[in-house]
């Protein structure tokens, strides 16, 4: 039998529309905005200035903390500005405006396609690599690689667990990538093994992908320790706590990081960029990114330079339809609208997602009728339409009480609702005041 974690969840509809299609480079843009903040963390800082020149792979900004990452230009050409530039929600953020001259690579980088299958680095030199290469979970979060990697005194990692569960709706950049590039994700991983010292990884992979489970159980053959789990498909699997609870049968508590229960979880697109990073020296510049939607002519997986503007990738699929209510950065359940299509590809950029205008409008919203549906699917154990009350009238001390910030925001509670409550976006205003007074009551 199948496992999948034990606590909620539910079944939206997959829509993998561009399942099975290859991925395909985008062209280079005449110009990319790079920001410096692409990671949870402190924002990194410009190393570079107007009239700077740079080529591919070039630090252009340092790492700002422990918890932070290095940025790279994924372009040559020359530094027009470093400035101010809208990111998805219409807030002003620090970044780095490069003209595009050319494609010239640091010469560090090896650009081949050679499989460099061993890896004779310690493990503290390979975490080195990887805080230099700039790498950060590929599967939105953005957090920081390098950290996950060093857990904090008396706690001591017993298995790696690779995120390929890509539970969200619509998207297939996961997918794609285990497809295409398995070697080179299995030698990542067995590199994040040595890395934090243990013998056993498992790649979680939900069982709508069958011929990624099959692919990678075949290659895996030539991995000491590297096993390949088939899951459930069930949604939000793709979160570390309900991932670690389907492929070890372990919970981590309230509060709690997962290597409280022995795992250390890194993303698929993470491992393979780990392997980049440290075999062939490539820092994080490209990435791929699903372009998607019913009314898309082309659903595509694009390999994309960060920095691009976001129109550039929807009209590499087919241009942005008539109809079109919403563009959304991620899937439809985890996803934010964008304010704009000119915002740039960032690390975290997993897929771009068309709305029509008769998916983007909000049903009306009608009281709770108390029915319990939105605590019965939470994968939290939350109850979700209090944690909604404690926000309309700011009850902090209760919503802490509640557990809010243990919310991943999922949305599973706002699918469900009968009543179409936005039960998310209170949850997401409470969660962000009450962990501000934890931040504030601690320091």
């Amino acid at each position: 039998m199948l496992r999948t974690f034990r606590i909620g969840g539910i079944h939206p509809p997959a829509n993998k529309l561009s399942a099975g299609n290859k991925i395909t480079p985008v062209a280079v843009p005449a110009q990319v905005i790079i920001p410096l903040s692409q990671h949870i963390g402190a924002p990194a800082q410009a190393v570079v200035k107007k009239g700077d020149l740079v080529k591919v792979g070039t630090l252009i900004g340092k790492s700002g903390g422990f918890v932070s990452a290095n940025i790279h230009s994924s372009v040559s050409g020359k530094v027009n500005k470093v400035d101010n530039a809208i990111d998805g929600s219409g807030l002003k953020r620090p970044a780095v405006y490069i003209d595009v001259e050319g494609d010239e690579w640091e010469s560090t980088i090896d650009r081949s396609t050679k499989l460099v299958k061993e890896c004779a680095l310690t493990s503290k030199e390979i975490i080195d690599k990887i805080t230099e290469a700039g790498i950060v979970g590929m599967g939105g979060a953005t957090f920081p690689t390098q950290v996950k990697l060093m857990p904090p005194p008396g706690n001591k990692a017993e298995i790696l667990i690779i995120n390929a569960a890509e539970c969200e709706p619509y998207l297939t950049s996961d997918h794609s990538l285990m497809m295409e590039k398995g070697e080179e994700i299995l030698s990542g991983t067995a590199i994040l093994m040595k890395a934090v010292n243990v013998t056993k990884a498992v790649i979680g992979i939900e069982n709508n992908k069958r011929d990624a489970i099959d692919h990678l159980n075949n290659l895996a053959k030539g991995y000491p320790g590297i096993g390949i789990m088939p899951l459930k498909a069930r949604y939000p699997q793709g979160g570390e706590k309900q991932l670690i609870d389907a492929v070890i049968r372990r919970q981590v508590k309230s509060g709690a990081l997962p290597i409280s229960v022995g795992a250390v979880v890194q993303n698929v697109g993470t491992a393979f960029a780990v392997y980049e990073a440290v075999q062939k020296n490539k820092p994080l510049i490209e990435r791929v990114v699903t372009v998607t939607g019913k009314s898309i002519s082309k659903p595509s997986n694009f390999m994309v330079r960060i920095g691009t503007p976001i129109s550039n990738l929807i009209e590499a699929a087919g241009g942005l339809p008539e109809n079109t209510g919403k563009i959304i950065g991620g899937g439809p359940m985890m996803g934010k609208a964008l304010v704009s299509a000119e915002v740039p590809v960032t690390k975290g950029s997993s897929g771009i997602l068309i709305l029509t205008q008769h998916e983007a409008v909000r049903k009306p919203m009608y009281s709770c009728i108390r029915c319990g549906k939105c605590v019965n699917i939470c994968p939290m154990g939350l109850n979700p339409t209090l944690l909604m009350d404690c926000t309309q009238y700011t009850e902090w001390d209760m919503a802490e009480k509640n557990n809010i910030v243990d919310c991943i925001e999922c949305g599973s509670c706002s699918y469900t609702c009968p009543s179409n409550r936005v039960l998310l976006d209170y949850i997401r205003l409470g969660k962000g005041k009450v962990m501000g007074i934890v931040r504030a009551r601690k320091s």
